[in-house]
């Protein structure tokens, strides 16, 4: 409770500060239109900062005081209002957006199909569970797409990627999606077409020599020009995550399956008094267990046996017509088994068996996005009445592996005969086992299935093709074809629906409506703080001060002018209204180079790390469970770093 009057006490103090900022920018800006936009501006800033709002609920909020100016003009001594009411809804139509939805459903295409979880079990194998290895793999992979396709679309494709990676090691997405989303908008910065600012650059560039003397013209940038600074960049948002992350990323708080996983023993070993975990044993040549069957040893060591890996392959043995009680254990055989930690690391002393800390064979099969601990009712009419489990072969006939019978109050686990028990009416079957068996079971009129909060994954592997031939169509378009980046996507996203890659409903599903409504609600508050003349005297203060100072100075302070408007803009906007700027400074300053200018521009537009309001950030920030201050913290260092090595890359190579 007092935790929260501080809280309460901060943001009413903060609100005051921010109050008295916004009348101080009103005294002294030359309009009253500037004036109300700059206070709107200030008004944003705080919402977001001090999350007095949700971040969505904020910009629609912005967005309708910026339709309300129309109808209260006269009272703000304004002739019209900030922005035409024509235009409010604008961003709900606007490219970025359009591309946005139809990315997250390209990416729920690729995922239904299951391509991804390969990638995910690619980087694993590759970095298995250490944070400090999976960070590099995944973003420097990101960084690599996003230098060749839009960054959002990059970050994106990969957040089904993390999300897997996340279940299968134990890392939270938060932990894991910060990094990928910040070397997204990196590696934007890699080629001339990794970004949309630096896609316009050279058309501004052509416009802008059509007002300067033949002998003042701008050379256009070739696709790799930049490459040098955007490689740099790239490899600092890695290196910093690599060393500083375990101070900068939010601890867990992303909404990560370990924790369901977590929770849900936590459930079981509340009501059934079960405290059951996983473990992975790899059986050595000369252990004493080679040749029994599972009949043989399960009772005796109170465990049960979920899963198996014959020698040297890796084809999982595991649910319905998986293991049995006939399975037979040979050398090498990798076991996955579930029970009590007393006992399984007993029954690993008898039998000469290391117990692995970690699961690593079976990372992906027993991770809790495909399996886990669930409750089955027996029925009245079910005919397994008076059977047991060993008479039906429960584990393999139907992938239960049943390791605890609640019956009458009483609860009976492992090694104290549940299987040979016959089944009465009402009985409870706690087991483990695959969601796909649990949902198959559901239709079978001789279960009741009481856990209903597990993953349905139905994936459609049989429709990777035409997934790969759209989402290949959608790239090749974008990177081929001057066509509008949201009509190439929309052709691979509808592709995907009449394909049958995705149902119309999980399409919809696939899309963050709460990501849609941010950025399109942000836009004309953009639109008001350029058609206001705001951003203008905002970029001539900044440049009075600096004007006379060294080249490089001069442009650190352009890019510093780029990264604050690209924040509460959008980075084209930002784009088409400093670059014109940029170049005459610079060919009013003795040395400098205008075309140097302009790509500073491009280039500091991508260093938006401080708030959710660049479209990669907005995309990440529901998925890994961030708040506003958890940009601020990470991507406040970032922004700094971003600033040193531009600049001082561009010194050395331009």
């Amino acid at each position: 409770m007092k935790d929260k009057i501080k809280v309460q006490k901060k943001k009413i103090i903060a609100g005051i500060l921010f109050l008295f900022a916004a009348l101080f920018m009103s005294t002294i800006v030359p309009t009253v239109q500037m004036s109300w936009v700059m206070g709107l501006l200030i008004l944003t800033i705080y919402l977001f900062a001090f999350e007095v709002l949700e971040v969505d609920v904020t910009a629609i909020t912005i967005m309708v005081l910026l339709g309300l100016s129309t109808l209260f003009a006269p009272l703000m001594g304004l002739e019209t209002g900030l922005v035409s009411t024509d235009h409010l809804f604008d961003g709900f139509s606007s490219n970025a957006v359009m591309s946005i939805i139809a990315v997250m459903i390209i990416g729920a295409g690729l995922d239904k199909t299951g391509i991804m979880s390969k990638v995910a079990s690619f980087i694993l194998e590759v970095g298995g569970t250490s944070e400090k290895r999976i960070i590099p793999i995944v973003s420097s992979t990101v960084g690599f797409i996003s230098s060749f396709m839009q960054n959002v679309g990059a970050a994106a494709l990969f957040i089904p990627v993390v999300s897997r990676i996340s279940a299968r090691s134990g890392l939270p997405m938060s932990r894991l999606l910060m990094p990928m989303g910040f070397c997204a908008i990196l590696g934007g910065t890699v080629t001339m077409v990794g970004s949309s600012p630096l896609i316009l650059l050279n058309d501004l560039i052509l416009t802008t020599n059509q007002g300067l003397p033949e002998a003042q013209q701008m050379e256009t940038w070739g696709l790799f020009s930049v490459t040098p600074v955007g490689v740099a960049l790239v490899l600092t948002g890695i290196i910093y995550f690599v060393i500083a992350g375990r101070f900068v990323l939010p601890k867990g708080t992303g909404k990560e399956d370990a924790n369901t996983a977590t929770n849900t023993m936590d459930y079981f070993q509340n009501i059934y008094g079960i405290d059951y975990a996983m473990f992975e044993l790899v059986v050595p040549t000369d252990s004493p267990l080679v040749g029994h069957v599972l009949n043989d040893i399960e009772q005796e060591g109170r465990i049960r046996i979920i899963a198996a890996i014959k020698g040297n392959t890796k084809d999982v043995t595991i649910g319905a017509n998986g293991v049995a009680r006939d399975y037979t254990i040979e050398a090498n055989t990798v076991l996955g088994i579930l029970g009590s930690e007393q006992n399984i690391r007993e029954f690993a002393k008898d039998y000469t068996i290391e117990v692995k800390d970690d699961l690593e064979f079976f990372q992906d099969t027993l991770s809790s996005a495909r399996s886990g601990v669930a409750e089955v009712v027996i029925p009245p009419g079910s005919q397994l009445i008076d059977k047991s489990a060993r008479d039906v072969w429960l584990r393999k006939t139907y992938g239960l592996a049943m390791v605890a019978l609640h019956r009458e109050g009483e609860t009976l686990s492992s090694g104290e005969g549940i299987r040979d028990l016959p089944f009465q009416a009402g009985d409870t079957l706690v087991v483990h086992t695959l969601w796909s068996n649990l949902e198959r079971i559901t239709k079978d009129k001789n279960f009741v299935v009481v856990t209903t909060e597990y993953p349905h994954e139905e994936t459609r592997p049989q429709k990777i093709i035409p997934a790969l031939v759209f989402f290949t169509i959608a790239l090749s378009m974008v990177l081929f074809t001057d066509l509008k980046l949201s009509i190439a996507l929309l052709t691979g996203a509808v592709g995907m629906v009449l394909s049958g890659v995705l149902k119309i409903d999980e399409a919809y599903e696939a899309v963050s409506w709460k990501t849609v409504f941010l950025l399109a609600s942000l836009i004309p508050l953009g639109l008001a703080v350029q058609s206001s003349g705001t951003a203008g005297w905002i970029a001539e203060q900044t440049l009075k001060v600096v004007g006379d100072m060294p080249i490089w100075v001069i442009q650190l302070s352009i890019a510093v002018l780029a990264t604050f408007f690209t924040l509460v803009m959008s980075n084209v906007g930002a784009t088409v209204l400093l670059v014109p700027l940029a170049v005459n400074i610079a060919l009013g300053v003795e040395g400098a180079n205008p075309a140097v200018f302009a790509l500073t521009v491009a280039i500091a537009t991508s260093n938006s790390f401080l708030i959710p309001t660049h479209q990669v950030n907005a995309l990440i920030m529901g998925p890994g469970g961030y708040r506003v201050p958890d940009f601020m913290r990470a991507g406040g260092i970032m922004t700094i770093l971003f600033l040193i090595v531009m600049t001082a890359m561009m010194s050395l190579v331009f």
